[in-house]
């Protein structure tokens, strides 16, 4: 007779870790959704969403854990611009037209580029929750077009078998004539003369590349441009070179502010 209720209360205990568990599970799916539709959210803020909608209690590292079960991770969130549908166009176009160069041609492509490196709080270092694989799907992607807060404006260029030096920019904006001066006179017209007459400069449309004074140098030193695509930054492979010298940035101590006067 003693068997029985031990026996009952053996079925107790198992439909009680089977109920636990069914909860469980559907509080997993609940954060889960919740981090899908808000993919940027801290698993704090998960934790409170989940405290507030049912009113149970889990700590942050429960939730991670959860959602690792469930298949999303915390990861940098692909970057970038807007486009519109006419800007996929010519960017698809821009891309036929140029899949068929062979790695001798590209060999004498320099790809240049500017970029800005904030001192302050990057965007860039913040996570979001997806799943392995989806780096690139438009929800996990954020739009920008510009980085606000100070920081360095830098130049450089890469060729298949070199590179130029980093440029690093004084204060104030880059004009034509600071384009002219301070990259194209002492840098591309020496790659251009090392290369030849097949030597071919990549950089982006932007207003200092294309002003008149800029278009006149490179004409009277025999410098060809490659038609660039508008709203086409992630098409430069330099665009590497700026993630990983970005990744090692982060790396390192963040610099004191400068005090005020």
């Amino acid at each position: 007779m003693e068997t029985v209720p031990g026996y009952w209360i053996h079925r107790d205990k198992a439909w009680t870790r089977s109920s636990k568990s069914h909860h469980g599970h559907r509080r997993s799916l609940f954060v889960r959704g919740i981090a899908r539709r808000n993919r940027g959210a801290t698993a704090s803020q998960l934790s409170r969403d989940l405290y507030e909608a049912t009113r149970t209690r889990v700590s942050r590292v429960t939730v991670s854990k959860r959602l690792h079960e469930t298949g999303l991770f915390a990861r940098r969130p692909a970057v970038c611009v807007p486009l519109t549908s006419t800007n996929r166009k010519v960017r698809l176009a821009g891309c036929r037209e140029h899949r068929d160069r062979s790695m001798d041609q590209w060999a004498t492509v320099l790809s240049t580029d500017e970029s800005r490196f904030s001192l302050n709080i990057d965007s860039r270092r913040t996570f979001i929750w997806r799943e392995p694989g989806t780096r690139y799907l438009p929800s996990n992607a954020r739009e920008i077009d510009h980085y606000g807060g100070g920081g360095l404006m830098v130049w450089a260029g890469i060729m298949l078998d070199g590179r130029t030096p980093l440029h690093v920019f004084e204060r104030g904006s880059v004009t034509g004539v600071r384009y002219r001066d301070e990259i194209l006179e002492p840098y591309v017209r020496l790659f251009r003369g090392a290369v030849g007459p097949e030597f071919i400069l990549i950089d982006d449309n932007a207003r200092p590349h294309r002003a008149l004074l800029v278009d006149e140098f490179l004409e009277s030193e025999d410098i060809h441009r490659m038609d660039w695509t508008a709203r086409s930054p992630d098409l430069n492979p330099i665009e590497h070179v700026w993630d990983a010298l970005g990744r090692a940035i982060a790396t390192r101590n963040p610099l004191r502010e400068p005090s005020r006067k």
